[in-house]
């Protein structure tokens, strides 16, 4: 389950298909994923202070089953670019997060060939 917030920019349908759009491909190379719930905060920042462009933030929390704890966040000048780069480091993440759990669960299985 996907759940979109917005933070200082307005709600856009088509700024939620993109969330959908781009992780669904995460949702399919992970099964697992599907399971648990995730949190994608849409945020902008424009310092009233400053001059400058606006930054886009994108923040993906995983609550629940497998991949939980997971938290990415990235900053870009465009929201589809910061999109995409948590999309590219997502699949990256939760690769990682995958090898850590097959080498302690490995391990454990060691732990009890050994003691017996």
């Amino acid at each position: 389950m996907i759940q979109i917030t917005f933070k200082n920019l307005e709600r856009s349908e088509l700024a939620q298909e993109a969330v959908q759009d781009r992780l669904h491909e995460a949702l399919e190379r992970f099964p697992d994923l599907s399971q648990a719930k995730l949190l994608v905060t849409l945020a902008m920042e424009n310092s009233p202070r400053q001059t400058g462009p606006d930054l886009f933030r994108v923040k993906l929390r995983v609550s629940g089953g497998k991949y939980h704890g997971v938290i990415l966040e990235k900053e870009a000048s465009s929201l589809y670019a910061a999109l995409a780069e948590v999309n590219e480091h997502l699949l990256e993440r939760l690769n990682r997060f995958g090898d850590k759990f097959r080498v302690k669960a490995r391990t454990r299985e060691r732990k009890l060939l050994i003691s017996q």
